[in-house]
C-alpha cells in the first residue's frame, strides 16, 4: 500500500514538473531543436549562433558562408534571460569551436524599466556561464542593430553595445561585431531599405551587410 502511496505521489511530481516545464517561455522551440537533433546529428564543433529573432529569420545562413560549418540555434522574442535558462540546451551540447551571440534588443523592448545596465549584466551572466564550461571557446557578440520600429530605442542600445564591447576588451578569446553603425545613414538613422515590411527584420539587404561584417571574424 505504501509502495502504491509512493509511485502515486512521484507520478505527481513528474506530471507537474512536465506541466511547468511546457510553461515556459519558448519550450516548444527548445524542444524543436532536440527533435531537429535527433533525427539528424548536428555537426561536431560548429559556429553555433545563439540568439533572437535576427538569427532565427537568418535561415539561409549557411549559404552566406559557404565555407564554414554553422548550426543556427536563434529563437525568435528571446532575451539574453531566455539563452541563460536554456544554456544547457542550445550551447554545450554542442561543443561548439567559436559561439556568436545575437540578443538584447528584447529585453529592452520588453519594459521600459529594463535599463542598458541590466542587459548588459545579463550578458555578463552569460558569458560566465559560457566560461565555465568553454573555458577557451572563442565567443562573439554580434551589437545590437539600429531598426526602424525601435528608434526609440537607439541610445540605450548604444550603451549595451558601448558597455559589452568595454567588457570583452580584456577578455581572451572574444570579439565584438559591429553590425550597428554600418547599418545607419549619414543622419545617424536606420537605414530603411535593409528592412522587411514590419520595420524591424531584416531583408537579403540587411543580412549581406551582416556577412561582410561577420565574415572576418569567422574561425575556419
Amino acid at each position: 500500500m505504501q509502495l502504491k502511496k509512493l509511485v502515486f505521489i512521484v507520478g505527481l511530481l513528474v506530471v507537474g514538473f512536465l506541466t511547468n516545464a511546457q510553461q515556459l517561455p519558448f519550450y516548444a522551440d527548445i524542444q524543436a531543436f532536440n527533435k531537429q537533433d535527433s533525427v539528424q546529428a548536428p555537426p561536431q564543433h560548429p559556429i553555433l549562433l545563439i540568439g533572437s529573432s535576427s538569427f532565427t529569420r537568418w535561415q539561409d545562413v549557411q549559404s552566406y558562408f559557404p565555407g564554414y560549418v554553422i548550426v543556427n540555434r536563434g529563437f525568435g522574442g528571446s532575451t539574453l534571460l531566455d539563452l541563460i535558462r536554456y544554456a544547457d540546451n542550445i550551447i554545450f551540447p554542442y561543443q561548439p569551436k567559436q559561439i556568436l551571440i545575437y540578443c538584447g534588443e528584447n529585453d529592452l523592448s520588453s519594459s521600459n524599466a529594463v535599463t542598458a545596465e541590466m542587459v548588459v549584466d545579463r550578458f555578463k551572466t552569460l558569458f560566465g556561464m559560457i566560461r565555465v564550461k568553454l573555458p577557451n571557446t572563442p565567443v562573439a557578440f554580434v551589437s545590437l542593430k539600429p531598426s526602424p520600429s525601435r528608434q526609440q530605442l537607439m541610445a540605450k542600445m548604444e550603451v549595451v553595445n558601448k558597455d559589452v564591447k568595454k567588457y570583452l576588451k580584456d577578455k581572451p578569446h572574444t570579439a565584438f561585431i559591429d553590425v550597428y553603425h554600418p547599418m545607419l545613414t549619414k543622419e545617424n538613422l536606420p537605414i530603411t531599405t535593409l528592412f522587411v515590411e514590419d520595420n524591424l527584420h531584416m531583408n537579403a539587404q540587411g543580412y549581406a551587410i551582416w556577412k561582410k561584417v561577420i565574415e572576418p571574424y569567422l574561425l575556419k
